[in-house]
């Protein structure tokens, strides 16, 4: 089943999701690299120190030699699954371990630096990855407080630590283990949250400011096809009275005359003064308002099946029918959801409303050619149209602006409601549009008047 929901914002990524870029690391190992040659080289020929040279060479020339293959077999902007990457930081972990197995140990100043791979797995990884990082780090710190080749303090003199003081150090290690993988998990989360939220906000704010622009643009169109469509009406209710009623376009004028004057009606509704009293502002139940904005749709030939009742187990007060605030967004959302349908079914649309204590759904489902596979992703943005034909005359009809469900879409969203689209499954074809909101969207206090609810903040809201 094909699904999407207007809640699909920017989400924080999951396991697997291939985040972090081959070229970070491959940048982290370079620069580790530089720093074990200077500190090697500061060691061997500034303090004298008798280190062995050939192993730590050999494992500072392995992670070069690493990087360049990374390098030449993969593009900069690769980036590697979850378990190559910490592949990856492993061996950057046990490549730090080994040279300070010949370089002192736990003794060894540069210590701390052996919990980097974990922080950077803190920082980009699942906590699964991390906390066996994490663990295997504090193996390698245990056994070099025990087994490492000591550093020359002293000529000819073998300087040890005492043992609590390596036990502190490795104490020490594994302290600021966890707490700046922790602290560098917790801030990297936070900071995806941040970046999930912002994105999510931008997407509510570019379609707010799409339709604010279209608020302006019908405001416009009103004004322009208000003198137009009065003409069209007159003529055909004049040609209608002249002709006569056994006329053979009598039929026609009759739809022609009846459609400009829904098209008159609408535009009253969006040149009509925000303030100003609107009639349609009462109570009404959730099968009223299905039934008021399929209305207009039951003469399209098209056989409209309703269905209203509580959820299948509900009891109580929840078994009572939602009673609401007429609001002309709601109805003009729903209303164009069922026109669609009933443009795209072949015989039947199922209007159906379920409610229970929580929330109210209604599904909007035709038996057509359902959504296209490559338009779900799409839908409900500005200029995005035709639904299940591709090509020819169907398409041509089917065609638009595109402007119909995304206004819809919005108008719906604004009431609280989380709209789901999904193909029906087989043996039925055809779309369905699911629509949910909480039952609070719905509640009237009892004994409101229709002028109380006209003031209610979800009334005012539209």
């Amino acid at each position: 089943m094909q699904k999407l929901a207007s809640t699909d914002f920017p989400r924080l990524s999951s396991n697997g999701a291939q985040n972090v870029r081959l070229a970070t690391i491959v940048r982290l190992r370079w620069i580790a690299v530089a720093g074990q040659l200077l500190t090697l080289g500061f060691v061997k020929f500034w303090l004298g120190f008798d280190v062995p040279p050939a192993p730590c060479l050999a494992l500072i020339a392995l992670s070069a030699w690493l990087n360049v293959f990374l390098v030449v077999q993969f593009p900069p902007r690769h980036r590697v699954t979850d378990n190559v990457a910490a592949a990856l930081l492993t061996y950057d972990m046990l490549q730090l371990a080994a040279l300070l197995y010949f370089t002192g140990g736990i003794g060894n100043p540069f210590v701390m630096l052996i919990i980097a791979p974990c922080i950077v797995s803190a920082a980009t990884l699942p906590v699964g990855y991390t906390f066996a990082i994490s663990a295997l780090t504090l193996l390698c710190a245990y056994v070099l407080t025990f087994d490492y080749w000591p550093l020359p303090w002293f000529p000819g003199i073998r300087f040890e630590l005492p043992l609590i003081y390596k036990v502190g150090i490795l104490t020490s290690v594994g302290t600021g283990l966890l707490f700046v993988a922790f602290y560098v998990r917790r801030l990297a989360h936070e900071g995806r949250e941040m970046s999930a939220a912002l994105a999510a906000t931008e997407l509510i704010l570019a379609r707010e400011q799409k339709l604010h622009a279209l608020d302006g643009l019908a405001a416009a169109a009103a004004h322009e096809l208000g003198t137009p469509l009065s003409t069209i009406y007159l003529v055909a209710k004049e040609l209608e009275r002249d002709l006569g009623p056994s006329h053979s376009h009598a039929e026609d004028l009759a739809l022609l005359r009846t459609q400009s004057d829904r098209c008159r009606e609408i535009l009253r509704k969006l040149t009509r003064r925000p303030d100003a009293q609107d009639p349609m502002h009462s109570s009404v139940s959730i099968s009223e308002i299905l039934s008021d904005a399929a209305a207009p749709y039951r003469d399209y030939g098209k056989v409209l099946i309703f269905s209203a009742a509580p959820t299948e187990g509900a009891t109580g007060e929840a078994t009572t029918e939602p009673v609401g605030s007429r609001q002309p967004g709601l109805f003009y959302g729903l209303g164009n959801i069922i026109e669609n349908a009933v443009d795209f079914a072949k015989y039947n649309v199922e209007l159906t409303a379920r409610w229970d204590a929580s929330k109210v759904v209604i599904e909007v489902a035709d038996d057509g050619p359902g959504f296209p596979i490559d338009l779900m992703d799409s839908l409900g943005d500005p200029y995005v149209t035709t639904r299940g034909a591709t090509s020819g005359k169907a398409a041509k009809e089917a065609s638009g602006l595109g402007l119909g469900f995304f206004i819809a879409k919005t108008l719906l969203e604004r009431s609280g409601a989380v709209i789901e689209l999904e193909n029906r499954v087989a043996p039925e074809t055809g779309a369905r549009v699911r629509m949910t909101w909480p039952r609070s969207a719905f509640s009237v206090p009892e004994g409101w008047s229709p002028h109380q609810v006209a003031q209610s903040p979800a009334a005012a809201a539209e």
